[in-house]
């Protein structure tokens, strides 16, 4: 199955202060407030929810297709990618620009303060499935992206007769009611997280059952509950795998998409395709950053078995591709 994956492609840089940044803060004088906090640690982690979805499907025996937008500061995160099984080809550098990025400074409560600079990610309304070189894909995952990108792929999708997988999250905030609808109108299955399902529907004010009405399945994220599967009047519940430790929650939910496609390109029914997104999102937990997890697909159905009891063909069909 040709599997391209358009959305972000970012860095995040992760800093630590070792105090409390309510201590620094005077109420009386926020209109002229100017502080600089000295860290103690930063670590900068690849990321972007389209690099991140294509990571854990280059694990599983894919070769997807990265369709994105990034700076001239992307090369050695080429290499990377290529290196692991993901097709960087359709990525293309915006001159003058640096790739997206994610800045997060924490304290000791956990508090953050952070900025987000959407550099090259800007231009990924420029991009086009037209442009896209050999055959037409089978699947296109819309992941959140700058959103006259994600607006015109799930258009494209629906004029070129292309089944899309629509995961809007955190850009719900940002699009317009219209521009929504038209995605889910638009795709096969729709991806989101309980609280961004409800933004959904009230941005839209669609109903459940006009939802369903659109897409053939729908998935439900629900954090350490699991998953709710959608489809054909049924609603199939995916127990989370519990982690044997937590690292970092950073791109789970993208972890559990790239498991659940694998499943869902191996013709798996989507009971086996949520088990496989709630497995792959466990061992994303388990490292810190969105692309530190690793494992191959044997390793992978060693422990699918043993969290699950059975291996629901998946020993038969993601093993016969061969370990990476």
């Amino acid at each position: 199955m040709n599997i391209v994956c358009t959305g972000s492609i970012a860095y995040d840089y992760l800093m630590s202060f070792p105090g409390y940044f309510r201590d620094h803060i005077l109420a009386d004088r926020l209109d002229t407030i100017s502080l600089s906090f000295l860290v103690d640690n930063m670590v900068r982690q690849r990321g972007g929810t389209a690099a991140n979805i294509a990571y854990t499907l280059a694990l599983l025996g894919g070769r997807p297709k990265l369709m994105a937008t990034v700076g001239e500061d992307f090369e050695e995160y080429r290499q990377w990618l290529e290196s692991k099984g993901v097709d960087t080809s359709s990525v293309r550098i915006i001159p003058g620009k640096y790739t997206a990025s994610f800045f997060a400074n924490t304290d000791l409560a956990n508090a953050q303060i952070s900025s987000f600079y959407a550099g090259a990610m800007a231009d990924a309304g420029e991009l086009s499935l037209a442009d896209l070189e050999g055959e037409k894909p089978d699947l296109v995952i819309i992941s959140p992206n700058d959103p006259g990108a994600m607006n015109r792929m799930a258009c494209e999708c629906q004029e070129m007769g292309i089944a899309s997988l629509y995961d809007p999250s955190q850009q719900i905030v940002r699009m317009s009611a219209e521009e929504i609808r038209r995605g889910v109108e638009s795709a096969m299955a729709l991806f989101v997280n309980e609280y961004e399902y409800e933004l959904l529907r009230k941005h839209t004010g669609m109903s459940e059952a006009e939802i369903l009405s659109r897409v053939s399945f729908m998935v439900i994220t629900c954090g350490e509950h699991g998953a709710r599967i959608f489809t054909d009047g049924n609603v199939t519940e995916i127990p989370p795998v519990i982690p044997e430790h937590i690292a970092d929650p950073t791109g789970v939910g993208d972890a559990f998409r790239g498991g659940f496609v694998t499943g869902y390109r191996l013709k798996l029914s989507l009971e086996t395709c949520g088990r496989m997104g709630a497995l792959a999102a466990t061992y994303c937990l388990e490292e810190r950053g969105p692309q530190s997890h690793t494992y191959t697909p044997a390793e992978f159905v060693k422990r699918y078995k043993k969290e699950f009891g059975t291996s629901d063909r998946l020993e038969t069909t993601l093993l016969a591709q061969g370990d990476k």
